[in-house]
């Protein structure tokens, strides 16, 4: 009996044992799991205060699930059930939980490790200074205050280097813009324009290198500018130009030559792309190198480069060229010259505008209507003396706000000719001719064909006698070509609405850009130079503005008077009229 006793108790103290080392290993593999105080995504912090659950208090579902296999308090017999006997609803409760859980945990451990953000980088000692240089309105008074405040931004942003100077003097970059810019003349500049640093002075400290910097900087800015025409505005030249410069901002010239490694080649890239462009500096060349050099002759090539500047960058793959002192026409594609005509421009009187823009139609067998300078000049003082022929021997209509009225019942002495309008239909004594060609715009010019008594003065060599709109000589084959690139529209329907057509309308679709010019001296393919009359005395007053004289350039002649009165009236014709010329009869010399 003894020895049954002995083997219970035995048994007792082997079974506590083996729950004692179980209990320790589960402990051990938990503590492997989990480190202290992670929590899994099913686990409950514990209080805050750290106390465990008070004695009787049921534990809650995360407590009694942390040992599956315990035995339920009384206080809630179902919290002892498995897992797999609770109701279904509460299990999906409790999976859909577990998972917002888990989920939040993979988003924490994604999200990055707060850090402090890292403080910008000192500038170098010279920037620094370089930027205080830039804030003193007495060191840059001179200067643009553009180009200053684009300086300001770039050294703003800069922390690295200088540009162009180092403590032993300019860089190798710093050296090639600088003698860039000393060879400004190759490019119809004027080098003594811009105030350079001397290129191999040693800076005596940080300060020197800081102001060279600065010299240097504001040295390419204003190249930059000059480069794209902006030497004098082209209406300060005269309100014929009615042009505009297209310069780059200066804050994008700093970007882009600081970014280059052949900043030299970047600044001559800033000049025109343009193939006349090119012509002149080569013949500009040659003429400095001439054995007698004509200053004159190389003051013209300056002056017209200096107008390829005004041009648009981008002229079009087809476009149309006019140049007035050489009383031309011509269509260009893809570079090359498919189309040629003489044509007849504006007298020195009612000279025909410098400009461009966009043809849109074609008409055939217009009507005309009498531009602002034909009503000032011619019509207005003739009514005004009831010279009422005037209308009726060139078979104008009067109207008034679209209505026909008769002129005889008008008091010209008290109205305002402008409100009213005075058109001429069209036949074969209108005065355009039997087609018309629209590039609108406010100077009211336009190309278009002209009376036949009046084709023989395409026959001479000086050919101004109109009122700012262009006469061509050939009309049709314009007309066909133009609209057979436009639009393949054929020979045969152009000729047809040549021949009967009444305002009758052809719109352009694609547009192509009119280009009318003011240039005094072309070069051709060969290098040939061609140099035409200063029609207008143009050229003079452009060279007072670039070179301070007038020497070699002589004023234009006086408008010749011809049968019938002068064109050039004792009313001087406001800037932006114009329209097609009229007839002899009305002594407008059309």
């Amino acid at each position: 009996m003894r020895a049954v006793v002995l083997i219970a108790v035995c048994y007792v103290l082997v079974q506590a044992l083996s729950l004692t080392a179980a209990g320790s290993a589960r402990a051990e593999a938990s503590s492997e799991a989990a480190p202290a105080g992670a929590l899994l995504p099913w686990e409950k912090a514990a209080p805050a205060d750290g106390a465990a659950t008070k004695p009787g208090q049921a534990p809650t579902t995360e407590e009694a699930s942390v040992e599956p296999g315990a035995a339920a308090g009384p206080a809630d017999e179902t919290l002892a059930k498995p897992a797999a006997e609770k109701p279904a609803a509460d299990a999906e409760t409790t999976k859909a939980a577990d998972k917002a859980a888990a989920d939040e945990v993979a988003e924490k451990a994604a999200l990055p490790e707060t850090t402090e953000p890292t403080p910008p980088a000192p500038p170098h000692p010279v920037v620094a200074i370089i930027r205080e240089k830039l804030a003193d309105s007495v060191l840059t008074k001179d200067a643009e205050q553009e180009d200053v405040e684009a300086l300001q931004a770039f050294y703003r942003a800069r922390s690295a280097p200088p540009l162009w100077i180092t403590e032993m003097g300019f860089s190798a970059k710093g050296q090639a813009v600088l003698f860039e810019i000393q060879k400004a003349d190759d490019w119809g500049l004027e080098p003594k324009d811009f105030a350079l640093p001397e290129a191999g002075a040693l800076p005596a400290d940080e300060t020197a290198q800081a102001l060279a910097e600065i010299k240097l900087d504001l040295a390419v800015l204003k190249y930059a500018r000059f480069a794209r025409g902006a030497r004098h505005a082209p209406s300060e030249i005269s309100d014929l130009f009615d042009q505009a410069t297209t310069l780059r901002a200066p804050g994008t010239v700093m970007a882009e030559v600081g970014a280059t490694s052949a900043p030299d080649i970047y600044l001559q890239s800033l000049h025109p792309d343009h193939e006349q462009f090119a012509r002149l500096r080569k013949a500009l060349r040659e003429a400095r190198e001439a054995e007698k050099p004509n200053e004159t002759d190389i003051r013209r090539l300056v002056i017209n480069m200096e107008r390829w500047r005004w041009m648009p960058e981008e002229l079009g793959e087809l476009y149309v060229w006019l140049n007035t002192p050489e009383f031309m026409l011509y269509v260009v594609k893809d570079g090359k010259t498919i189309f040629e005509d003489k044509t007849l421009v504006g007298t020195i009187g009612y000279p025909t505008p410098v400009f461009s823009a966009d043809m849109e139609t074609v008409v055939f067998n217009p009507d005309w209507v009498a531009p602002p300078s034909v009503l000032q000049d011619k019509l207005w003082p003739a009514l005004k003396r009831k010279h009422y022929k005037i209308l009726t021997a060139n078979k104008l209509n009067v109207s008034y706000r679209g209505k026909r009225i008769d002129p005889a019942r008008v008091d010209w002495q008290r109205v305002n000719i402008h409100n009213f309008t005075f058109s001429q239909k069209s036949g074969p004594k209108n005065v355009l001719g039997k087609a018309k060609i629209l590039y609108p715009n406010k100077h009211i010019v336009y190309m278009h064909d002209t009376l036949p008594y009046r084709r023989k003065v395409f026959d001479e060599k000086v050919r101004a006698i109109g009122y700012g709109c262009v006469r061509m000589a050939e009309p049709l084959p314009f007309a066909e070509l133009m609209l057979a690139e436009d639009q393949e529209l054929p020979k045969t329907e152009v000729k047809n609405l040549w021949d009967k057509g009444v305002n009758s309308p052809v719109t352009m679709e694609t547009k192509p850009p009119v280009h009318t010019t003011y240039f005094t001296v072309t070069v051709d393919e060969e290098g040939k130079v061609f140099t035409f009359k200063d029609l207008y005395g143009l050229d003079r007053k452009h060279a007072a503005a670039l070179f301070g004289d007038t020497d070699g350039f002589p004023l234009p002649p006086p408008e010749p008077k011809r049968r019938g009165g002068s064109v050039a009236s004792t009313s001087s014709p406001s800037r932006g009229s114009g329209g097609g010329g009229f007839a002899n009869s009305l002594g407008f010399n059309d």
